[in-house]
């Protein structure tokens, strides 16, 4: 059908006629002042743990639950905040998030002794596991001509994120002591609830659910704030092209909005929109992104970790490791942020690739370099030189980070589209919450060669399964329905 000619449009026509505006860009703060907020509640884990461990003499394994303990809530999180804003709604979503995480990382400043610090830092981490509720409602407002660039910059809020706790801990660490730091942190998720009011439901959402009506008001309101106008005519749900759909492969890969059915706009209760995951068109797609993400927060939170073992001199295992950094000075807190610092450079490659190359070869090249940086600390080596290779590798390792993320979303429908990138988050959860107990636990018991061959491994498996993901979406419109 042609949709112009008989003055219809979709969501989709209407998102690249306003253009990327004034709008989005509150969209944007907002969405990344969510993602800014868990980069700080992650980066945390880098800090806080050796204080706590002196302060509540700890063993080597009770510091490193500390760390487990908040990948395992993101864990639940990312499959419970999924379900909630596919079926409620983005914005419920983002609330109860930000509410969650306000609450508990605020009380856990007050914790008097070590299991309720445990019990809350999970608390924090079932907030931090709806980062893809935020990634994916900005994704809805953005047109797709140039969506991986737009994705990438949303992106830098959470190195900004790393780069400011990094800078946080520094400054207060020295001077106070870890609770604070841990107050200072909660800010950002509650000065998302204080915006929450005017932070609006994605259109793309409502009309899924066909709710036109709604979607239309804030389409007008976008075109409104960024001075443009709608086309001419009457917004559709979606529309229908049989030559893409006859042409595309088969696993959910119409670059068109296809029309709703009436069943597909019903809300969907309890865990059908997870199971639609294993459905015969998306399930090669689920599985492999579930190895990517495991793969992906392995070696990238092994990268934050290894920076943090090998700076701040409590290795006895490589004196020269620890011949200029005493752990009661600054060097922890000085590398971490030079490190933290290496998230800028990835971005920016990753900028320069994901339009250009595609997603898939993004990571390929990324992950491969990444791999190189890493491969000469299987054997010991100068301070320097270390904290040079983890740059490097953190540069890298970030920038696949970044493309993944913004990869998921856009292989599901927006039916499924929360809860698909919240499940595979999750995965990647496993990977964070396995790393502080495995590989940073080899470097411990001066196993360092194990732990770096770990990360090698897992990146080699994220490489050969990046081939396998059947189509690249660079340029394609979102689907609604699978």
């Amino acid at each position: 059908m042609d949709y112009k000619a008989a003055g219809l449009y979709t969501l989709d026509d209407a998102l690249e006629t306003v253009g990327f505006g004034k709008f989005q860009g509150f969209v944007l703060g907002y969405a990344g002042l969510g993602w800014f907020a868990e980069a700080m509640e992650i980066m945390i884990l880098s800090f806080i743990g050796q204080a706590v461990k002196s302060e509540w003499q700890l063993s080597s394994g009770q510091e490193s639950l500390l760390s487990t303990i908040v990948f395992a809530g993101m864990l639940l999180g990312a499959n419970t905040w999924g379900l909630l804003s596919d079926n409620y709604g983005r914005r419920k979503g983002f609330l109860t998030i930000s509410m969650v995480t306000f609450g508990a990382g605020l009380l856990s400043t007050f914790s008097p002794n070590y299991l309720t610090l445990v019990v809350l830092r999970g608390l924090v981490g079932f907030g931090l596991g709806g980062s893809s509720v935020f990634l994916s409602w900005f994704l809805e407002f953005i047109p797709a001509s140039n969506r991986g660039m737009w994705m990438v910059v949303f992106s830098t809020f959470w190195t900004f994120g790393s780069i400011f706790e990094a800078a946080l801990a520094w400054i207060v660490m020295p001077r106070l002591n870890w609770r604070w730091v841990l107050a200072f942190s909660a800010v950002p998720s509650f000065a998302l609830l204080i915006l929450y009011g005017v932070a609006p439901e994605s259109p793309r959402y409502l009309c899924m659910k066909g709710n036109t009506s709604d979607a239309l008001r804030i389409l007008e309101k976008i075109a409104s704030v960024n001075q443009t106008k709608l086309p001419p005519g009457v917004l559709v749900s979606g529309r229908s092209n049989d030559k893409d759909e006859e042409s595309a492969p088969s696993e959910n890969t119409a670059p068109l909005l296809p029309s709703l059915s009436k069943s597909t706009t019903q809300s969907k209760s309890g865990f059908s929109s997870f199971f639609m995951l294993f459905s015969s068109k998306l399930i090669r797609t689920t599985l492999l992104l579930w190895v990517l993400f495991f793969g992906d927060s392995f070696s990238y939170y092994g990268i934050i970790l290894l920076t943090s073992k090998l700076s701040s001199g409590q290795s006895t295992c490589f004196p020269s490791l620890q011949s200029n950094i005493n752990p009661q000075d600054d060097g922890l807190y000085l590398n971490a942020f030079i490190t933290s610092m290496a998230e800028l450079p990835g971005l920016l490659l990753s900028a320069i690739l994901v339009d250009r190359v595609g997603r898939k070869q993004s990571m390929a090249i990324m992950f491969g370099l990444a791999f190189i940086f890493l491969s000469p600390l299987l054997i010991q080596q100068p301070a320097v030189l270390t904290t040079c290779l983890l740059f490097g590798a953190r540069m890298n390792a970030m920038g696949t980070f970044t493309v993944a993320s913004i990869y998921s979303p856009e292989l599901y429908p927006t039916s499924v589209r929360t809860t698909g990138a919240g499940v595979a988050s999750a995965i990647g959860r496993i990977g964070g919450m396995v790393c502080p107990l495995v590989a940073v636990g080899l470097v411990n018991e001066c196993h360092q060669t194990a732990a770096v061959a770990l990360f090698l491994v897992a990146i080699v498996v994220s490489i050969v399964c990046i081939q396998l993901f059947p189509y690249d979406t660079k340029g394609r419109e979102l689907s609604d329905t699978s």
